[in-house]
């Protein structure tokens, strides 16, 4: 992948019940999500921003800073200076308006 998808900058909230095959699955903020205790999200901004959502201890989301970039490869290097979470390589496996799945391996 070279370019990436308009699609992909926004926030994305974690489908886990889609999930499947080493796929994390994400839906937009308008989705009809079913209910759930706690759900995580995430966030590309085209300047290079990232923000994850990692659920928090009373089930709402928090946020860590982090950095995306285009790798060679393909895939989305995304790394989180200072903050003690590990860098990750993401591979887009899928993304429009309205889902976004992805791979996920540490660095």
């Amino acid at each position: 992948m070279n370019e990436l998808p308009r699609a992909l900058f926004q926030r994305w909230w974690h489908s886990f019940e889609e999930d499947h095959e080493a796929v994390t699955v994400y839906r937009p903020d308008d989705y009809d999500f079913p209910l759930a205790r706690g759900r995580g999200g995430l966030e590309f901004q085209a300047g290079g921003t990232f923000i994850d959502y990692p659920v928090g201890p009373v089930d709402a989301p928090q946020s860590t800073l982090g950095r995306w970039r285009l790798a060679e490869s393909g895939r989305l290097t995304v790394s989180f200076s200072g903050s003690g979470e590990p860098d990750r390589e993401l591979e887009i496996v899928r993304c429009d308006e309205h889902i976004l799945e992805i791979r996920s391996t540490p660095e």
